[in-house]
């Protein structure tokens, strides 16, 4: 039995083992100076404040040992309890520091839920987490980087350091509780080996939490079927979406400024994909009536989302059903 409490006691945490030896020091002799010199200390709170303030090496002054005996307990409790509490402040500022450089260099496991984690440090998951920030809502953000040795953005969003393929770094970013994944392409390595990466950490968050919903961004048109076999929920083709940029301005430059120019004018606004709300009430409801009332609400129809198909301005006259998505820019 003593050795099972012995072996209990050692597995606590060492500032629980300090702390819990300092305040039965303090209780010690808090009692044996109480019966030492009963006229000087006349309960056991009384011994217990002194003990406090000895070992604190506060020393108010207003309770003190007179006779050798007391005095010489006086000597141990200094020798003993001040070397424990000084352990015991100096144990917890070392884990203070031990636990924010674990979270400087990512280390620390996230524990919240409902957060978004993004796979990746670049200049779009950058703009990407200021945009997020900017939003509103207050959502977490969990990043999830191995070229990176320090957060980048400690007031903002929890580091973590290590290979987003590997199981373990997932489960530390608390993958099970994610709201919503967001894997962006390593532009720094050959397209094709970016994209196979991007798709086995797909698979990988996908093995661990088959219900998140994943967005990964792809480079090339090859890996598009295999990102969908992986589970993908939704895919970004980014040099399909910069080709086209490029295109239209070689083109006509001076309509690909307009446009430019457009999607400055949006920069505080947010494109969003929303069920058709109140709306599905209506009996009959075409792309052109529907337009007119969102306006007045200050939000701008851009298309309608049907299943897997999109429909961006398909005309007056298209008829919006009731299991429909609006795509639309809010604050117009």
């Amino acid at each position: 039995m003593p050795n099972t409490v012995l072996t209990a006691f050692l597995r606590l945490p060492i500032s629980i083992r300090i702390l819990s030896i300092a305040v039965s020091i303090i209780l010690f002799f808090g009692m044996v100076i109480t019966i030492v010199e009963p006229d000087n200390f006349p309960s056991f709170f009384e011994g217990v404040w002194w003990a406090i303030i000895t070992a604190s090496t506060v020393g108010y002054g207003d309770y003190s040992p007179t006779t050798i005996v007391g005095r010489v307990t006086g000597m141990l409790l200094i020798l003993t309890g001040a070397g424990f509490l000084s352990t015991y402040l100096v144990t917890l500022a070392t884990a203070a520091v031990a636990r924010q450089n674990a979270f400087m260099e990512g280390k620390s496991a996230y524990k919240g839920q409902d957060h978004i984690v993004i796979i990746g440090w670049n200049e779009r998951s950058k703009a990407l987490i200021q945009s997020i920030s900017k939003d509103g809502k207050k959502a977490v953000i969990t990043l999830v980087d191995e070229s990176l040795s320090q957060n980048p953005s400690p007031e903002s969003l929890h580091f973590i350091q290590g290979n987003p393929n590997i199981d373990a770094t997932l489960l530390r970013a608390n993958i099970l509780k994610a709201s919503k994944v967001i894997i962006t392409a390593d532009q720094s390595k050959d397209e094709m080996y970016a994209d196979m990466n991007s798709i086995l950490t797909l698979l990988a968050i996908k093995g661990l939490n088959p219900a998140v919903p994943c967005i990964i961004e792809i480079l090339t048109v090859e890996q598009v079927t295999n990102a969908n076999r992986a589970g993908a929920d939704e895919i970004i083709q980014t040099n399909r979406l910069s080709s086209f940029v490029m295109h239209s301005s070689l083109n006509s430059q001076d309509t690909m400024i307009a446009f430019l120019d457009l999607l400055g004018n949006f920069k505080d606004k947010r494109l969003q994909i929303v069920p058709l709300g109140e709306w599905k009430n209506e009996e009959r409801l075409d792309f052109a009536a529907l337009s007119s009332y969102l306006l007045l609400d200050d939000k701008l129809l851009l298309g309608v989302k049907r299943g897997s198909q999109s429909y961006i301005k398909p005309g007056a006259s298209f008829m919006v059903e009731e299991k429909d998505e609006l795509i639309l820019i809010a604050g117009f």
